[in-house]
């Protein structure tokens, strides 16, 4: 079995902080080791090729979700997420079938991108070029993207409900990372001690009845033969596998709540929270944000970005993938767990094995990264200045359990950077100089930028 080592950490996914005392580890130890949490024992696997050996050579043995409590508590093996077996595998088949059919990677859905787009830049246009915090904003553009799937509608940015949502989104996403969410992991008896745990659970709640009430709606409404969204497309299988007396079947309204709740978050929380760190990224580094603004304007430019302008825009796309590998935003990925007994780098590792793949350790590995620990959008491209794909480049993770939603982030992280760059320079707010800017993440289950204001000033 791996070499034992002992940490006063939680359990589970665990702050950005622990994954660089674990890279040391891996410097030490080599790229598979056993770690102690408590209780719990944990098998870490750091670096690119360890990673792509475990999640794609042997990816059949390490497809599953381990236990953790807090999950557990709201979503009780439902979803996609954080299920296993024959219903994850039937959710997440769904799930991916009918994102494409709404459109997903097709132009159908850069259409919405293109007008949320436009929406957005309205909103940063209103406030004159003053400082303003974009949490809030750009989680609602980029909601607005699953919204228009899942609901077939978008929601205006004051909308008091749809705020509440994303921001219970938010609140949730951060929460989820912290130290006292970790140590309820390790010893649920002491949930009661921990608020952040009643938090959690009263937000992932009203998330629930909130899409309890819009399926309800729709029930009122579904024709077969006029699917309007995703939930219209789930209750008619529901109704099918009813009509089917399949008592065991998979379309039921727990799934439902768990499927549309993981696409809310998972599609919203990411996406935002790379743009974000784009964006402070642009404002640290001023002469990266103009070479930016110079390839946009040579090569597209008043027109509208659209897909098929990226592979003209090498250097705008690079920068994009950079902001991705950079941002480093879920470190520790998402747990896995083996199914079965697997040898692993010469290791032998029990089946129900808790796996936690560092993934800060395949986007920062200096045997693939040329500057890891720098902002670097040359790492994507070649000698002539044109875009090189990296192998190493898996801020989605690998293998079977890969982001379900990846062609879509993808567009969209290159659609609004894009036509936020082409509209507007982004600097400091007045009194912030780029050396004050602090690019240490804050705590979370995805790490986001610490809270900063931008000015949006207008391009002429």
């Amino acid at each position: 079995m791996c070499k034992d080592l002992c940490s006063g950490g939680g359990c589970g996914v665990r702050p950005p902080s622990a994954s660089k005392q674990e890279m040391e580890f891996s410097k030490q130890y080599g790229p598979v080791y056993r770690i102690k949490l408590g209780q719990q024992k944990l098998v870490v696997l750091a670096g690119y090729e360890m990673m792509k050996e475990a999640l794609v050579n042997q990816g059949d043995a390490f497809v599953d979700r381990p236990f953790i409590q807090l999950f557990e508590d709201f979503q009780h093996g439902h979803g996609i997420v954080f299920s296993n077996g024959e219903s994850w595998k039937v959710m997440r088949r769904f799930a991916i079938t009918t994102l494409r059919d709404y459109g997903m990677g097709r132009k159908g859905i850069e259409d919405r991108i293109a007008e949320e787009c436009n929406f957005l830049l309205q909103k940063f246009e209103s406030f004159d070029g003053k400082p303003f915090e974009t949490t809030t904003i750009m989680n609602s553009a980029v909601a607005n993207i699953v919204v228009s799937i899942l609901l077939g509608k978008r929601f205006e940015y004051g909308d008091p409900t749809y705020t509440k949502l994303v921001n219970m989104i938010t609140e949730n996403t951060r929460l989820a990372g912290t130290p006292s969410i970790q140590l309820y992991n390790m010893f649920p008896s002491l949930g009661f001690l921990v608020g952040g745990v009643k938090t959690v659970l009263a937000n992932q709640k009203e998330m629930y009845a909130f899409i309890q009430d819009t399926f309800i709606e729709h029930l009122k409404e579904l024709d077969e033969n006029d699917q309007r969204s995703f939930i219209d497309a789930f209750l008619i299988k529901q109704q099918e596998e009813k009509t089917k007396n399949q008592s065991n079947g998979f379309f039921h309204n727990e799934n439902l709540k768990a499927v549309v709740s993981d696409l809310f978050g998972a599609g919203t929380e990411t996406t935002s929270t790379t743009l974000r760190w784009g964006l402070l990224l642009m404002m640290k580094y001023p002469e990266i944000q103009k070479k930016v603004q110079e390839e946009i304007t040579k090569v597209i430019g008043s027109a509208q970005p659209r897909i098929e302008h990226r592979g003209k825009l090498p250097y705008t796309d690079a920068v994009v993938h950079e902001i991705q590998r950079f941002a480093n935003i879920l470190p520790m990925s998402v747990p896995h767990a083996t199914i079965a007994d697997v040898t692993l780098g010469g290791y032998f590792i029990p089946k129900g094995s808790h796996i936690l793949p560092l993934l800060f350790s395949v986007l920062y590995d200096e045997s693939q990264w040329e500057k890891p620990f720098k902002f670097y959008p040359e790492h994507f491209l070649d000698s002539e200045g044109k875009f090189v794909k990296r192998d190493a480049f898996l801020p989605f993770s690998a293998g079977r359990r890969m982001c379900a939603g990846e062609t879509l982030a993808k567009m969209e992280l290159f659609l609004f950077f894009a036509s936020l760059l082409q509209r507007f320079t982004f600097q400091p707010a007045p009194g912030t100089s780029k050396e004050d800017l602090d690019l240490t993440p804050a705590v979370g289950f995805a790490t986001p930028p610490k809270i900063f204001n931008v000015c949006a000033l207008p391009r002429s």
